[in-house]
């Protein structure tokens, strides 16, 4: 396009010369319209670059929707995306956006952006513009869809031949949807549409075909179609013809732009698919249609260029051209006539064509060529030019291509006329010779379809000729001698040919001749058939005899043979039965006359040609009958008689083994007499008259039956024969001969009499017995168990067999003994034994190929066929064995699953065997005496982890449920006192139990000890390991489960001990702390096998049981007290039953151990009036101890853990008691103060003094909380000052927590110091008059300082050490109480704290040292694994976040002036917590979908870094409401900034439950509001931990309480942005849940507001959640209304106008927009909006001007006052607002002035 250098354009200005940016754009894409003038092409050449400076006057950027708009003016037309035709009225363009309003308005704008998109050269662009256009055709409604339609068919017809064939595809589918939606109203345009559719109906690529066929077939129903394309015929065949004549590679693509390559590829398809196309359309097309296009199609094969594409280079193009010419042959068989001259030569020239795509398409038309045009060989030399190059391609085998090829070798041979074939003779020989030959070449013989096509085509070519020549000799012998015989000797010496189907095809061959024969009238032609039969016979005799009479046969000939002749003996084995299709070729004179009707030619696309089809009739006669023929049975008979005397020859002279393996084969197939006599010869029945006289008789008169006799018995017996397969063969060939089955018996009984006598049998009997046979068979045993070891030398079969014979030898008996020596079978089974005990060595797959199987089979088989007392001690062994590998885990026997269901079998047969034994043997039996000594080592000497316990019980359980079939009741019983252990094997295993079960009870006060026994612990090596105590009681329990089902009588009161031994194993079980997971997994594996105690209780009696468990608790005390609690607990025992065993209360005295843990176990069940008894044995014990007594169990220490656990459960109320005690105390420190561990090394102190020392501290914290008279100062003083010393001795002692009775005494310290500190704290003016005068000071003053000095040090330093423990372990018992303790620090006493300074480097903050010291101490440990600390820090920085703000309010001045959005960060340390904190959330939390609730286990992993991040965040939101509205900005911007509060939402709607109601409120008045996780305050209790399930919920509901109320636009920010599933997900729990509170919240707290305005009054109505506020200076009167939505604070609060007086409307709208606009954006109250806005009007009042930015005062986010003001028009702006003014328009100027601002 030339530009022009200057002009003037329509609007009256000068266009100076364009930019370089629009040299190269053209108005459109595709060609340039050739109607354009040279003004418009001015003026498109002066477009110019959107960025440059434009002209003064020029308001728009010049671009192309302006040309084409001046185009409009200027022509009167619309302009329009050009495409192949030229024609301005083709609608072939998307409208332009200017101009053009009439035809602009059918177009969608959607619509019109994807048509552009479609224009693009980039081939995604379509793509995904052609996908999209589908999308909105679907989607979009139909007049909107038909707006489209003129601009459619332009766009179809270029786009359907894309290069990509990923666009073709779319572009159909699209345009289907397109169709589905306008349906008819597509009428108009199919004419300029169906030739191109036509066309991608038969693309190359097969998915764009398919789917352009299903558009074709939405469009138009299959009746429809052929009128569719009569409508389009003359359109349709005009494209398609100048595709084919007048198109290049160069005419089709643009050939600046595009490859040459690709240029030529589309080409090539363009013409391949029209080619195609036309055949489609002939086809198609009614006939009474096709007369209107003969004119057209003439004219195109008149064209040179046409008949060119039959010898083009590309064989898709020749293909297509082929199949076209079948088409047109068919349909317009005239024209082709008339085109004969080119049409023969470009069809019967090319027929060595070997392109695997063009063959099928050219054999095709070669037929239709031959069928259609008759005089087709008068324009082709057939002998020069077609004959070679048929007879090369099928020498060849058809180049690969035989199975497509050779199917239409008889058509083509049917079609030629005489004159070409002449000499017949000549010509059919060197044809068949040449058919044979592509048999032999490499290809066709690797390929079964491959020879199969050409034996099929040979034979189908043979029938043809011999048919056509019938009578002519020399074409018959040349038929039979020349081509069939030698076909026949050829493939019987290559045995690769054997396989495929040529004996089956000479079969149907032979039968169709006989047929033929048989049923023809004509006798010349019967008797010439006959003769060829014969003549066929006669030489087929020749060839096999050949083969057979040889010395050393050849073993693939006579393989051959004896094939061939079993296929002409049952030819139903016929052709069809190997074939994909039933069907067969059949020749014309064969067909009924009644079919002769059907003889019509149908499509090109497939189907038969006049003269030759495909048929699917039966099978002639005689084959589906089954019978032969006459004029094959007589010969075939003597063929094989002639073989079978042969072969019978070489048998009888030579021994030949081939011969008889052939004969066996032979009268497989042909058993009959005639056969049979021919075997025998002239022989004499020697043999057979020594038999019985039926056998002889029989024999007379079958020669089967005298040829089984004479020969066959004798081949039997020859020894050096090996394999006697073939002989059995024989055998059932001669019995097959017998008239009847009777006869058969007759015989084989004859046969096997002799083996079934007893008298003979007794004749062997000494041999059987004896040392040759019995010494073979173990050393076959031996052979086979070691053999199979290392490798396998022998066959599978040759394995199993000798197996079998063994099986045999061990389980066969007669008259009760077996076969062979017992001696012998004792050593095959201690063989079989020592192979057995090798499996623990190998690996499981070596068990997997061993003769472990093999041994099961044959042990199960000795087993299961024994009876009386057949076990021998080697088989006893053998059982146990058997036994001891399935009662041992896989881990440890490497056996697979098969094998050990096999070996569970065998010895449950042998346990059976021994249980049902008569005579009562089994006493004596080694098995049950060793299985149970097996079993007791098992359970107490192994090491057994739970799944090797799982599998030991599972065996027993199989083993006892056999045992309880026996007739003796005491069996059992007997059995289960072998596996028990006597009473010093229990107590030997019940100490080495780990004693940190002891850890519990000491910590609850259940149980009380003075000495240290803490010497057992979990091993590391024990990790998995079940301890021996465990093992021994759950298999002694589930033994006795199994014998009680029968009421099995025990002795020795084995039921009780064996349950008061699993409660014991249970007990410890349940006492542990954080139990290891194999014991959690052992308790659960108890209650799936329903070993409980009360199963066992149900099925057995247990009266001595509660005698039995309370004499062990009286002797030892300790788990067996726990255990009677625990039963009475559990309601398992009723308190009368326990009574009996208390009543005398003085006989636990004086106290023991054991006497002293019964008691307080029992404690908590027992009434007032016992317990009093109790206290009352107690109290007189207390007094008058000396040092040594106070500390001993008989002494102070155990008289006082009585009466701490009485006084424990509340039942001592008598206050006087209480003080007399305290006073005892009081004077046992004046005695013996060294008994007090005041201030001391405790690692010299004595367990018992630390016992004695934690029951005082004990009384002491219960004296506080149960004593209700008030105490003397001096009381006062001792127990105040014992607390701090005993806290000191605590904190000096760290190193010692490790020894349990230290961990105690720090816990009770801590205790007593919580009691007091709790006291203390809640003091009211009514209690503190009953305290002395100076306590509360001194108490705040000088103890509770003491308190927290002591335990905040400890506190860092426990924590500093032990990072990974878990809370509910006892190393961190004593965190809980020190915990609690310091929650009660105040304020004071944390800002005064002793800690070592903690600094970090780069750290920014403005608080001084002591503090950050503090909050990077104790900031780090909200990440801390126990929970205690965690809350307790919590608790602690609580109370200091309220004065942490003012520090940064001091330095507020350094932030807000600069050109930047100002963020200030919340304390440091928190934030770098808070990062640290959500990777770990993200690794717990990150994969789950917002919205789905997660459940945290409480006191997990994942549940303390949950708990910290929550407790962290209501940190720092408590921080964030102490701040003022300018902090709270700052801090704001930096969450924003750092997108920590978008983390905590998401995370919040993981946490937060679906229902956050409590539970209790479900029971409580439905009117009632339900008390909900957000009307609730969270009460985080250290000590409680019945709640804990709902402590994260709660938690996580509370942080979203705050968040909404002290960061509404923050979370309302959040909120908008956020993908629509969240936002309705958090908009409907909102404001079911959440809103109604806030906003009452927000009403009340504006009523009950102290805040005074002046000038201003605010009044709130919670009914309508309204605030209105009414603001008065002068004479003016506002009136604004807030109100708020439904889903406070996520929806807008409205600002409506109430009274206004005296205000401009302007300034009106202005100031409620503000304070819209504050109420929206600040993160705080109404009430502080509120005074922000009025702050903003009264500033506005004062005279300070708005920012002319954003128009306010008071800046909406940081606060600020204008304050930059620019040097050239004097107005101030907010530095906020200028910076986002600067950084969005990229300019430095000012907003007013336009002026540099500096």
């Amino acid at each position: 396009m030339d530009r022009v250098s200057g002009g003037k354009g329509p609007g009256g200005s000068y266009y100076s010369e364009s930019s370089s940016g629009a040299r190269d754009r053209k108005l459109c894409p595709g060609r340039v319209n050739r109607g354009l003038s040279a003004q418009s092409t001015a003026v498109t050449a002066t477009m110019g670059g959107k960025n440059k400076q434009r002209t003064k006057g020029n308001l728009r950027p010049s671009n192309s929707g302006r040309a084409a708009e001046l185009l409009a003016k200027e022509q009167g037309t619309v302009p329009g995306f050009i495409g192949f035709g030229t024609s301005q009225s083709d609608l072939g363009y998307v409208p332009a956006i200017q101009g053009a309003e009439e035809i602009d308005s059918l177009v969608d704008s959607d619509f019109r952006m994807v048509l552009r998109k479609l224009s693009k050269k980039d081939v995604t662009t379509k793509l995904k513009a052609m996908q999209e256009f589908g999308t909105m055709c679907t989607e979009r409604d139909t007049e909107t869809v038909k707006g489209v339609l003129p601009y459619w068919p332009r766009i179809f017809c270029k786009i359907s031949l894309d290069h990509d064939r990923r666009v073709r595809e779319a572009t159909q589918q699209a345009f289907e949807k397109l169709i589905l939606k306008v349906k008819k109203q597509l009428a108009p345009y199919l004419k300029s549409l169906m030739g191109y559719w036509l066309m991608a109906q038969c693309d190359t690529y097969t998915p764009a075909a398919f789917a352009a066929k299903d558009a074709f077939e939405a469009a138009f129903p299959p009746s429809k179609q052929p009128e569719a394309i009569a409508f389009c015929k003359d359109e349709i065949t005009s494209v398609l013809q100048d595709h084919l004549i007048k198109e290049t590679p160069d005419t089709l693509s643009d050939p600046q732009t595009v490859p040459e390559e690709e240029r030529e590829a589309k080409f090539y398809r363009v013409v391949t698919c029209s080619l195609l196309a036309l055949k489609k359309l002939l086809c198609l097309l009614p006939d009474n249609e096709l007369d209107s296009l003969e004119e057209k199609f003439k004219s195109l094969l008149s064209q040179n260029k046409f008949w060119k594409y039959g010898k083009h280079s590309v064989p898709q193009i020749r293909s297509a051209y082929f199949e076209l010419v079948s088409a047109l042959c068919q349909r317009i068989p005239q024209l082709m006539k008339e085109e004969a001259s080119k049409v023969s030569p470009s069809v019967l020239l090319s027929i060595d064509d070997s392109d695997p795509i063009v063959c099928p398409a050219l054999w095709e038309a070669v037929l239709y060529t031959l069928t259609t045009i008759e005089d087709c060989w008068l324009h082709v030399n057939a002998k020069k030019s077609v004959f070679p190059k048929l007879s090369t391609v099928i020498r060849e085998g058809g180049r690969g291509l035989a199975t497509v090829i050779y199917p239409y070798l008889l058509p083509f041979i049917s079609k030629l006329p005489q004159s070409i074939t002449h000499p017949k003779l000549y010509f059919f020989k060197n044809f068949l010779t040449s058919l044979v030959a592509g048999l032999s070449t490499e290809r066709t013989k690797t390929s079964s379809s491959e020879s199969s096509a050409v034996i099929s085509a040979f034979f189908e070519c043979l029938r043809f000729i011999m048919q056509q020549n019938l009578g002519e000799e020399e074409i018959e012998q040349m038929l039979i001698n020349d081509q069939l015989i030698p076909f026949i000797d050829a493939v019987l010496k290559d045995p690769g040919l054997q396989h495929g189907q040529l004996f089956n095809h000479l079969a149907e061959t032979l039968s169709s001749w006989e047929a033929k024969a048989d049923t023809e009238k004509d006798e010349k032609t019967a008797h010439n058939l006959e003769n060829v039969l014969i003549h066929f016979w006669e030489r087929l005799s020749e060839i096999c005899v050949a083969k057979i009479n040889e010395p050393e046969a050849d073993v693939e000939s006579v393989l051959g043979v004896s094939n061939l002749l079993q296929v002409l003996q049952k030819p139903k084995s016929s052709l069809k039965s190997n074939k994909k299709k039933n069907g067969k070729v059949r020749f014309a004179d064969e067909i009924l006359e009644s079919n002769k009707e059907n003889e019509k030619c149908l499509s090109s696309e497939g189907e038969n040609i006049e003269g030759w089809e495909l048929t699917t009739e039966p099978s002639l006669t005689h084959s589906s009958s089954g019978l032969l023929s006459p004029l094959r049975k007589k010969p075939l008979e003597d063929l094989v008689c002639k073989l079978a005397d042969i072969s019978i020859n070489y048998v009888n002279e030579q021994k030949s083994e081939q011969h008889l393996r052939f004969l066996s084969t032979l009268l497989d197939s042909f058993s009959s007499s005639q056969v049979f006599k021919m075997l025998l010869g002239d022989e004499k029945q020697s043999i057979v008259q020594a038999k019985p006289l039926e056998i002889a008789k029989l024999a007379q008169k079958n020669p089967a039956v005298q040829f089984l006799y004479q020969k066959l018995t004798g081949w039997l017996n020859e020894d050096q024969r090996k394999d006697f397969g073939f002989l059995v063969d024989i055998l059932y060939s001669a019995l097959r001969c017998c008239d009847n089955d009777m006869e058969r018996k007759k015989v084989l009984d004859d046969l096997t009499k002799a083996c079934s006598s007893s008298d003979k049998h007794a004749l062997v009997t000494p041999w059987l017995k004896g040392d040759i046979l019995g010494e073979k068979l173990v050393n076959l045993t031996d052979c086979l168990c070691n053999e199979d070891w290392e490798s396998r030398v022998s066959s599978e079969s040759y394995f199993s067999e000798r197996w079998t014979l063994l099986s045999l030898v061990l389980s066969q008996h007669v008259k009760n003994d077996y076969l062979i020596g017992d001696v012998y079978v004792e050593r095959i089974i201690v063989k079989l034994h020592e192979t057995l005990f090798k499996t623990k060595k190998l690996s499981e797959a070596e068990n997997s190929d061993s003769s472990v199987s093999f041994i099961c089979d044959v042990a199960y088989n000795y087993f299961s066929s024994a009876t009386g007392c057949l076990l021998m001690p080697s088989s006893e062994d053998l059982l146990l064995t058997l036994f001891q590998l399935c009662a041992q885990s896989k881990e440890k026997t490497h056996l697979p699953d098969f094998l050990i269901c096999k070996l569970k079998n065998t010895w449950l047969s042998g346990v059976n065997l021994l249980v049902h034994q008569t005579d009562n043997s089994y006493k004596e039996s080694t098995f049950l005496h060793l299985s149970a000594l097996w079993l007791k080592n098992q359970v107490q000497a192994s090491s057994l982890d739970i799944n090797s316990l799982q599998v030991l019980l599972s065996a027993v359980d199989e083993l006892l449920n056999t045992l309880l079939e026996s007739e003796d009741s005491y069996l059992m019983g007997v059995y289960i006192g072998s596996v028990m252990p006597n009473d010093s094997e229990w107590e030997k295993m019940r100490q080495s139990l780990p004693m940190q079960w002891l850890h519990r009870p000491l910590l609850e006060g259940r149980l009380s000890l003075n000495y240290e026994c803490f010497k057992t612990d979990f091993k590391e090596q024990d990790i998995k390991a079940l301890p021996s105590h465990l093992c021994t009681s759950a298999l002694l329990s589930k033994m006795v489960l199994i014998a009680l089902r029968k009421e099995t009588v025990l002795e020795n009161n084995e039921l009780e001990k064996i349950i008061s031994e699993l409660l014991y194993s249970l007990q410890w079980c349940e006492e542990l702390d954080n139990p290891p997971i194999f014991l959690t997994g052992f308790c659960e594996m108890l209650q799936k096998m329903n070993i409980t105690y009360d199963n066992l209780r149900v099925l057995g009696n247990t009266s001595g049981l509660l005698q039995l468990l309370f004499n062990r608790s009286r002797e030892h005390g300790t788990l067996w007290s726990l255990i009677i609690a625990k039963l009475i607990l559990s309601r398992s025992i009723s308190s009368d039953e326990v009574k009996p065993h208390y009543k005398r209360k003085e006989s636990f005295f004086p106290l023991t151990e054991g006497n002293l843990h019964t008691i307080q176990s029992l404690c908590p069940f027992l009434s007032k009036e016992e317990k009093k008894e109790f206290s009352a044995q107690c109290i007189p014990a207390l007094l008058g101890w000396t040092k040594k007594d106070l500390c001993s169990t008989n002494g102070g220490f155990g008289h006082l853990a009585i009466f701490n656990s009485c006084l424990q459960t509340k039942s001592i109320d008598d206050g006087e008691l209480l003080h007399g005690i305290l006073k005892i105390i009081i004077s046992w420190k004046k005695e013996h103060e060294d008994i007090f561990l005041f201030s001391c090394n405790l690692s010299e102190a004595s367990p018992e003094v630390l016992g004695v020392n934690i029951e005082i501290i004990r009384f002491l914290s219960l004296f506080l909380k149960y004593c209700s008279s008030p105490l003397a100062e001096s009381e006062w003083d001792f127990i105040m000052c014992s607390m701090l010393a005993w806290l000191e001795t605590t904190s000096e002692n760290q190193a010692l927590y490790s020894v349990p009775l230290v961990q105690l005494f720090a816990c009770v310290s801590c205790d007593l110091a919580c009691d007091l500190s709790a006291f203390f704290d809640s003091t009211t003016l009514d209690t503190i008059g009953n305290l002395p005068v100076n306590l509360i000071s001194e108490w705040k003053e000088f103890f509770s300082q003491g308190i927290h000095s002591l335990l905040l040090p400890i506190l860092v330093t426990v924590t500093g050490e032990n990072r990974d423990v878990s809370e509910t372990s006892f190393q961190n018992a004593m965190l809980k109480p020190m915990c609690e303790t310091l929650t009660y620090i105040s304020k004071e006493q944390l800002l005064s704290h002793k800690l070592p300074a903690r600094l970090v480097a780069d750290q920014k903050t403005n608080l001084p040292e002591y503090l950050q010291t503090l909050l990077n101490t104790l900031a780090p440990l909200l990440l801390f694994r126990a929970r205690p600390v965690q809350i307790a820090v919590y608790h602690m920085l609580y109370k200091l976040m309220p004065e942490l703000p003012q520090y940064d309010q001091d330095n507020l001045k350094s932030y807000g002036d600069e050109e930047e959005e100002p963020a200030l960060s919340p304390p440091a340390a928190l934030m770098s917590l808070l990062s640290t904190q959500e990777d770990l959330l993200e690794n717990v939390l990150g994969c789950i979908p917002v919205g789905q609730i997660v459940t945290i286990k409480p006191l997990s992993e994942d549940f303390c870094y949950v708990l910290g991040y929550l407790l962290t965040w209501k940190l720092i939101l408590t921080f964030f409401k102490a701040a003022s509205s300018q902090l709270r900005a700052l801090y704001s911007m930096y969450l924003r900034k750092t997108k920590s509060l978008n983390k905590l939402l998401y995370h919040l709607f993981r946490l937060m439950p679906e229902n956050p109601t409590y539970a209790e409120t479900a029971i409580e008045v439905p009117s009632k509001d339900p008390k909900t996780f957000f009307t609730e305050e969270l009460q985080l209790s250290i000590r409680e931990t019945t709640t804990l399930p709902y402590h994260i919920p709660h938690l996580a509901c509370s942080v979203y309480h705050m968040t909404l109320k002290d960061l509404p636009a923050m979370v309302r920010l959040w909120w908008n942005s956020s993908e629509k599933r969240v936002f309705n997900i958090v908009d409907r729990f909102t404001s079911k849940y959440v809103s109604g509170v806030l906003s009452f919240q927000e009403i009340s707290s504006v009523q009950t507001s102290t805040q005074l305005f002046n000038g201003m009054t605010v009044k709130a109505r919670a009914t309508t959640r309204e605030v209105m506020a009414t603001y008065t200076i002068e004479d003016i009167v506002i009136e604004l209304i807030i109100q708020l939505p439904s889903n406070y604070p996520l929806g807008s609060i409205t600002v409506e106008s109430g009274k206004r007086v005296g205000v401009a409307v302007q300034q009106w709208r202005n100031w409620m927009l503000q304070l819209s606009t504050y109420l929206t954006h600040q993160n705080g109250s109404i009430m502080e909006g509120l005074a922000l806005w009025k702050n903003n009007v009264d500033k506005r009042f004062e005279g300070v001007e708005d920012c002319m930015i954003c128009f306010s005062v008071i800046h909406g986010f940081n606060y600020s006052l204008p304050k930059k003001a620019c040097r050239t028009c004097k107005k101030k702006f907010h530095s906020a607002c200028l910076y986002k003014w600067f950084t969005s328009s990229n300019k430095s100027t000012c907003p007013l002035c336009r002026e540099t601002f500096f």
